[in-house]
């Protein structure tokens, strides 16, 4: 009986989120994190503000992470941004863990069947426990939200888990909450979000590499 309460309470949340993100996905994909933070009225309502979008953005998926991390660079000043970035990077990583672990592994398996990262995912996991974690999370070629649903479902242990992603994603959301803080009054959002996008293919060219020159040198 309490197996079946439990499906079902994880059919009705699927489905929930499911909805929710397709409702509202033009809304969330543009969302204006400079407004909520100019409309809080207080440091503590615009940090609180910040930290509620990078809850939503761990549940549905669907905000890109650069236009939060440089939207918080441009809210706040450089060392305010660099801790929201941080504290909301700790929030997402851990929301998103303990979402996959409810969920279970046959819901996340449905939710990265057919995509090309998916395969390099599981590959790379066959290699070491927690040392391709690090790897993952260090390359922005691998999201970071389906990660965690992963590894939540996967029965991972949390706390090496947690460690390991916040070091693995923080070098560049300081990277893209400089970007905020300094040159977003040269350069539009847009050009910034291509660049973003632009250095996924880059990493992965620069990882094959490092890798390929890692087995001749063991060869």
């Amino acid at each position: 009986m309490r197996g079946r309460v439990l499906g079902a309470l994880r059919i009705i949340v699927a489905a929930a989120l499911f909805t929710a993100a397709v409702v509202r996905y033009d809304r969330l994909t543009t969302i204006d994190v400079r407004a909520l933070a100019a409309a809080a009225g207080s440091l503590a309502a615009a940090s609180a503000a910040v930290l509620f979008v990078y809850f939503i953005k761990s549940v549905l998926f669907v905000v890109p992470a650069a236009l939060i991390y440089v939207s918080v660079g441009l809210a706040f000043d450089t060392r305010t941004a660099l801790l929201l970035n941080l504290a909301g990077i700790c929030l997402e990583v851990t929301a998103t863990f303990f979402l996959g672990r409810f969920l279970g592994g046959e819901y996340v398996k449905k939710r990265m069947e057919g995509k090309e990262w998916s395969k390099k995912l599981l590959n790379i996991k066959n290699r070491g426990k927690y040392s391709f974690l690090f790897g993952v999370r260090l390359l922005p070629a691998f999201p970071v939200d389906f990660i965690s649903l992963f590894l939540g479902s996967s029965g991972m242990a949390f706390l090496p888990y947690f460690f390991l992603s916040v070091l693995g994603i923080m070098p560049r959301v300081v990277l893209f909450t400089l970007l905020g803080d300094s040159l977003y009054k040269y350069i539009p959002m847009r050009f910034l979000t291509a660049v973003a996008i632009a250095a996924i293919p880059a990493a992965l060219i620069a990882w094959y590499v490092a890798r390929y020159v890692g087995k001749r040198k063991n060869t």
